[in-house]
């Protein structure tokens, strides 16, 4: 039985990773899961700093690799709107992929920090919720975190605008 794709993203906050991942998952007829969506969830108003994010983000992450690996397993493409902006992130999504043998897709958005910035300031009028994290001084603190996928890192990787 062929296995699913798995497909993966990489960009800056604000560089549009959720709305292509929603455009990819209609077109391909696959699984998508949202971070933000399952954090929200299951930890509800518990994300207040990036600290936050990395525990709760942490917690998660075992069993959704597994429920991944299900899907994919079944022959199902899954569509990810996780980061995968560090190294280390990246190594979580090649852990899904290559434990199963399984195809996959980087997808790197590359956008300049005054599009994301933009984009951001339109995302908290649209979810005023999000307004406590979706600021100009939390883009500058993740930015920092920031690493661009290289080829080297093993990646089939499709870079977009």
């Amino acid at each position: 039985m062929n296995k699913g794709v798995l497909t993966f993203f990489c960009g800056k906050m604000g560089a549009g990773k959720t709305t292509k991942s929603r455009e990819i998952a209609y077109r391909r007829n696959a699984i998508l899961l949202s971070e933000d969506e399952w954090l929200e969830s299951i930890y509800p108003n518990s994300i207040e700093s990036l600290e936050d994010y990395i525990k709760y983000s942490g917690l998660l992450k075992p069993q959704m690799k597994k429920l991944v690996q299900s899907i994919l397993t079944a022959g199902t493409d899954v569509v990810m709107d996780f980061p995968a902006n560090t190294i280390s992130q990246r190594d979580w999504f090649r852990s899904i992929f290559s434990e199963i043998q399984a195809p996959h897709e980087l997808i790197y958005i590359d956008r300049p920090n005054e599009v994301c910035i933009e984009q951001i300031a339109k995302r908290r009028k649209e979810q005023p919720e999000r307004a406590s994290t979706d600021t100009k001084e939390m883009f500058a603190l993740v930015t920092k975190y920031f690493v661009v996928p290289t080829l080297d890192e093993g990646f089939n990787i499709t870079v977009k605008q």
